[in-house]
């Protein structure tokens, strides 16, 4: 009852339907931290005005990007539009709610106690949104949806293994895989558009679990019977940090790229030397096609899981342990681009 109250006074601000049964992809975790937002800090007193009047979903948006970066001004930058909009919105959006979000000064801006309530709220809107848009309608005779999603490196063979075990062991759940790069990993995790992401460099987060699943090495390799030239990959930050202080010689590279496969492919066909990932390159190194500079400095590069800690789907736990398992027993990432090799 509770609950179903608290979606009426969301759905007051324009942001909701007004009606429960419109809204399946609300989550539990929605209900319990509204209501506890609403128990210390009080539900903010509406006009006739502010209840009716629609409320933009990017006003929630403009508002968590204020939070995020602590000034209009860089949140304006953000989301390319003028500061001008920007304050125009924050007074849009105080003026639905009634009340003061941010107090603004030299150095930026800094939430109220209402804003501080109000933060629990415009995360659960903008998920819930995002979700909905995303998901809806779901394929004919599906109830359920899992989405997940990996860095460019690590879509083959770990995701598409890990689509193909989800399918054989949960085929009553449809299943989104999306690619994307880390960072905007991370941020639909957080949000709720992901339910689980696979990445390299994981930023901790609030609300977010982070799990190591495997710990692996960048090791420098060549081709057998033409090794050069060396041939640098961009593995993140870290390992340019750790790469140019250790081999300082090699960090101006002639050639050079920033997605792993794609190098591989290229020294397999072209010649050279390169540092790639000990479970990619074991097969060739087996085979005798390539080989490992004796002496050359070795790089730690782990693969995390990431996932809300509040997320109530009840097979994810199912999901991950199928995962584990695959990098477990997964010994041979070899990978090429031409899907016949």
């Amino acid at each position: 009852m509770v609950c179903t109250n608290l979606l009426h006074q969301t759905a007051d601000l324009g942001f909701l339907p007004s009606h429960p049964d419109h809204l399946p992809l609300l989550s539990q975790a929605f209900c319990a931290r509204a209501v506890q937002g609403l128990r210390y800090h009080g539900a903010a007193p509406h006009t006739a005005r502010s209840r009716n009047a629609p409320m933009d979903i990017d006003l929630a948006r403009t508002f968590l990007e204020i939070v995020r970066l602590g000034s209009l001004m860089a949140a304006a930058e953000k989301l390319h539009v003028t500061q001008t909009a920007i304050t125009a919105r924050v007074q849009k959006l105080e003026g639905h709610l009634n009340c003061k979000l941010f107090i603004r000064n030299r150095t930026g801006a800094r939430l109220t106690s209402d804003g501080e309530a109000f933060v629990v709220f415009a995360n659960q809107l903008v998920q819930t949104w995002d979700a909905a848009r995303r998901d809806l309608p779901l394929p004919d005779g599906y109830r359920h949806v899992l989405r997940i999603g990996a860095e460019m490196s690590l879509c083959n063979p770990l995701m598409l293994s890990w689509v193909r075990e989800i399918r054989a062991s949960i085929p009553d759940y449809a299943l989104h895989s999306e690619v994307r790069e880390g960072e905007a990993l991370m941020k639909d995790v957080e949000r709720g558009v992901l339910d689980a992401a696979l990445v390299y460099q994981p930023a901790y987060w609030p609300g977010l679990q982070v799990e190591e699943l495997l710990e692996e090495k960048l090791i420098l390799i060549r081709v057998v019977d033409k090794p050069e030239p060396y041939v640098y990959i961009d593995w993140g930050p870290a390992f340019r940090q750790q790469h140019d202080a250790a081999m300082p010689e090699k960090s101006k590279a002639a050639v050079a790229f920033n997605l792993g496969p794609l190098a591989l492919q290229y020294i397999l066909d072209n010649g050279g030397s390169g540092y790639f990932r000990t479970r990619v390159v074991q097969s060739y190194l087996d085979r005798g096609i390539i080989e490992r500079v004796p002496m050359a400095p070795e790089f730690s590069y782990p693969t995390y899981l990431v996932y809300a800690r509040d997320n109530p789907s009840p097979t994810l736990p199912r999901a991950f342990e199928l995962l584990r398992t695959i990098a477990r027993e997964s010994e041979d990432w070899s990978q090429r681009w031409d899907p016949l090799i």
